[in-house]
């Protein structure tokens, strides 16, 4: 299977490191400019919107969409927390906060980098409160929201998806990390149990050569 994508997007990285975890081999297939118009820049994707996965079936939209794919490919059993699996409304806010923070970080990077606008628009300054105010939430509340999660279990979208944020924000520099002791802290310690994490590490993709 092929997964088209980013290196540096922490959207790809969620399935990837499903792949990794759950043994299934997948190939990157890098975008190498976001500000591509043609849905078949996008693997067909009339949204425009990062990843999508290619199967000998067709092709399949979403982060969490693929997870579910991989997870169905999967040679070994594993035990897997899904969102729908959340059962207390502390758990489901805090996979909505993760969310809403990957979403708004790609929001302000398109728009004030990548598009060049000002960042004191009212639309960016909106979006940067409320992605500090997601990240300010998720580290009050992240000891609760872990301690919430089924167990035992072998990945889960909320833990893979924090961390996904976490590294990025490191990466992709749009609010400082420092602040959010919880969150650094959780990052930490969940790449240092899961090493095979390395081999995601985010990374800008170099376009070939022209000739």
């Amino acid at each position: 299977m092929q997964i088209v994508g980013r290196n540096s997007s922490h959207f790809t990285r969620l399935p990837r490191i499903f792949a990794q975890e759950l043994g299934v081999p997948l190939e990157l297939v890098p975008i190498y400019d976001m500000r591509a118009l043609g849905p078949e820049v996008y693997a067909g994707n009339p949204a425009l919107k990062l990843p999508i996965l290619r199967t000998e079936q067709g092709v399949v939209f979403g982060a969490l969409n693929i997870c579910r794919v991989i997870a169905e490919r999967a040679t070994r059993p594993a035990r897997i927390v899904w969102p729908e699996d959340l059962r207390d409304e502390l758990s489901r806010n805090a996979q909505e906060m993760v969310w809403h923070a990957m979403t708004a970080q790609v929001h302000i990077i398109m728009g004030t980098g990548i598009g060049k606008l000002p960042a004191e628009n009212i639309y960016f300054a909106k979006m940067r409160a409320g992605f500090e105010g997601a990240l300010r939430w998720l580290d009050a509340n992240l000891e609760a929201a872990l301690r919430a999660l089924p167990a035992p279990r072998d990945l889960s979208v909320f833990e893979v998806s924090l961390f996904c944020l976490i590294e990025h924000l490191a990466f992709r520099v749009t609010v400082p990390v420092e602040p959010y002791t919880a969150l650094t802290r959780f990052a930490t310690d969940f790449a240092a149990a899961k090493p095979s994490l390395r081999q995601t590490a985010y990374r800008f993709d170099t376009p070939p050569a022209q000739p």
